[in-house]
C-alpha cells in the first residue's frame, strides 16, 4: 500500500497532516476542513485541551517530564492547532502574563537545594524548558508580538562560542547547573532553542542558528568522546521515537533539516541514513521506543508501524531530498 494512502486512513490529526504538508493542500480543502473537524473532536485531542486550561500545571522535576503541559501544548502545536483555538488564545494569555522581568516564558519549578534551588515551587525558567514555550508561540502565531521580540532576543544574548550553555534564571543567583562543566554547552538546550527559532523569519539564518547547529553537529562527530551533561548519542539516542520531547535522532534530524543550508551537511545525513534505514518492508516506520505517558496514541506502542512517525520521517525525508 503506498504510504500517503495508508496515512490518510488513520487518525484524523494524521491525515489532516498528511494533506497539508505531504500533498500540500490548503485550509479551504474540504477535505483538509474535514479531517480537522474529526480531529478537534477526538477524545483524546479534547483531554489534552482541558488539562491545559489548568497551565502552568503541576511543578516541573525533571525536564524530560512526558506528561507535563509544556509537552502536550507543543504536541498540539506539532499537528497544528493554530493561536485562534479558544483553548490556546487563553493558555497564550496566562503564559505572557507569567513571563520573567528579561523576558523568558516561565513555568512552575521545583529544584532541589542540592541542585542549587529553594526544593519549593516557584516560577523560574531554564534553557531546558523556556524554548519550548517559544517554539509553542511562534508556532501558533503569535512571531509578530512584541513580547516574542523580546524573548528572542534575550535567548540570543545567552549564546556563547560553542552553543548555549546551561542557564536558568538570574532568580536562582547563577548557582543552578545540571551534571557537567558549566563551559560546555547543553545539547538539549541548543535542540530545543534551534526548534524555536526554526519557527522566526528574522532569526531562521542567524549567526546564533549556525553556532547552535554547529555545536549539535560536532557532538555528533564526536559522540564517542564527549557526553556534555549526560546527553549521549548512542544506542537510545537512535531509537525512533514521538511525540518530540527529548534528545534523540529523530527529533534532531527533523529540527537541523528546517535549516535549508545544512542538507548537504555530511553530519545530519549520516544521522538520516539511520534513520532511512529503519524502513519495514512496506516503506512505514515503528516507535522503538516509547513514553508511557502516551500510550494511548498510535506511536506509544512497539508492535506495529507508528503511522504518526511513518509521517514524521516521510516529512523529513521529502525536505531533504527535494
Amino acid at each position: 500500500m503506498d504510504v500517503i494512502d495508508w496515512l490518510l486512513t488513520k487518525d484524523a490529526f494524521i491525515e489532516y497532516n498528511t494533506r497539508v504538508e505531504l500533498l500540500g493542500q490548503t485550509e479551504s480543502n474540504k477535505h483538509v476542513q474535514n479531517a480537522k473537524e474529526r480531529m478537534l473532536k477526538d477524545i483524546r485531542i479534547i483531554n489534552l485541551f482541558a488539562e491545559l486550561l489548568d497551565w502552568p500545571g503541576y511543578s516541573l522535576k525533571r525536564h524530560n517530564d512526558a506528561k507535563h503541559l509544556t509537552h502536550k501544548l507543543a504536541f498540539l502545536v506539532d499537528i497544528g492547532v493554530k493561536k485562534n483555538n479558544k483553548t490556546l488564545t487563553q493558555v497564550s494569555k496566562k503564559i505572557f502574563e507569567q513571563k520573567s522581568e528579561e523576558g523568558a516564558f516561565q513555568v512552575i519549578v521545583n529544584i532541589p537545594t542540592h541542585f542549587g534551588g529553594s526544593g519549593e515551587d516557584e516560577m523560574l525558567w531554564m534553557l531546558c524548558d523556556f524554548p519550548t514555550i517559544l517554539y509553542s508561540m511562534l508556532k501558533i502565531g503569535w512571531e509578530n508580538d512584541k513580547r516574542i521580540e523580546i524573548a528572542i532576543d534575550y535567548l540570543k544574548e545567552l549564546i556563547r562560542e560553542n552553543g548555549w550553555p546551561c542557564a536558568s534564571s538570574p532568580k536562582l543567583g547563577g548557582k543552578f547547573k545540571g551534571p557537567g562543566k558549566k563551559s560546555d554547552p547543553c545539547p538539549y538546550a541548543n535542540l530545543i532553542i534551534l526548534k524555536a527559532l526554526s519557527q522566526h523569519p528574522k532569526s531562521k539564518n542567524s549567526k546564533e542558528c549556525k553556532v547552535g547547529a554547529e555545536t549539535l553537529l560536532s557532538l555528533w562527530e564526536r559522540r564517542k568522546e564527549v557526553k556534555p551533561f549526560l546527553f549521549g548519542m548512542g544506542t537510545d539516542f537512535k531509537k525512533l521515537k514521538a511525540p518530540f520531547i527529548w534528545y534523540d535522532v529523530l527529533h534532531i534530524t527533523d529540527v537541523l533539516t528546517k535549516f535549508e543550508w545544512l542538507h548537504k551537511d555530511e553530519r545530519l545525513n549520516e544521522m538520516i541514513e539511520i534513520i532511512r534505514n529503519k524502513i519495514d518492508s512496506n516503506g512505514f516506520y515503528k516507535a522503538e521506543s516509547v513514553w508511557r505517558a502516551w500510550k494511548e496514541w498510535d506511536f506509544g506502542q512497539k508492535k506495529e508501524p507508528s503511522p504518526w512517525i511513518t509521517f514524521l520521517v516521510t516529512r523529513l525525508l521529502r525536505r531533504i531530498d527535494r
